[in-house]
């Protein structure tokens, strides 16, 4: 005889759910985005908070672009907008770290802001691009979620590049750049002062 299914259990899932899932996505990133300007603020002080005011600039800027654009807000789009505040952040962490390796190596707080800048960007480019052309494959192979994600992504990627460095340079000029003789820098503890200030 043929073998008999019953059915132990059957859900249906409503519109209900999916805005609990995306209002859950939005707490998420909520959260996240907190923790991590507290650990920058707390890790490289005054550096920390340069790099959490872009943090929060890409965000802002990167939902402005998706509703500028039309795109609709997704579970893979939040999960998209989490990844992009992760990689923005690591700018920021690379330029941060650079920054305290020239001031080890005895350069002046002013070098060594523009050196770290200088030799982070590199990396930061070649680790993007790799991400942009990712991204780049998802929106154009992909379909559905997978579209969506990478449409978050790639957007992302470029908001994070200009805000991780265009946006925090231009505040760190604004706070150190005033012609003034700068004695050290707050950037954590062990580099608040340069070996030559």
């Amino acid at each position: 005889p043929a073998a008999r299914g019953d059915i132990v259990e059957e859900r249906v899932s409503g519109p209900s759910m999916g805005k609990d899932n995306i209002e859950k996505g939005i707490k998420a990133v909520l959260l996240g985005l907190a923790a991590v300007l507290v650990f920058m603020a707390f890790y490289y002080w005054l550096f920390g908070l340069i790099a959490d005011v872009a943090l929060f600039f890409n965000l802002v800027l990167l939902l402005a672009i998706m509703s500028a654009i039309g795109v609709t807000l997704t579970m893979p789009g939040i999960a998209g907008i989490v990844l992009t505040l992760g990689m923005a952040i690591d700018a920021n962490v690379l330029i941060c770290e650079r920054i305290r390796e020239e001031l080890r190596n005895g350069s002046t707080p002013l070098a060594s802001i523009r050196a770290g800048y200088d030799k982070a960007w590199a990396t930061i480019l070649d680790a993007n691009v790799t991400h942009l052309l990712a991204a780049l494959a998802l929106m154009t192979l992909g379909s559905g979620a997978i579209r969506g994600f990478g449409v978050t992504l790639f957007i992302g990627i470029l908001t994070s590049m200009f805000t991780s460095v265009t946006v925090t340079h231009a505040i760190t000029n604004l706070v150190h750049g005033r012609g003034k003789k700068l004695k050290g820098l707050s950037i954590g503890s062990g580099y608040t002062r340069s070996a030559t200030a």
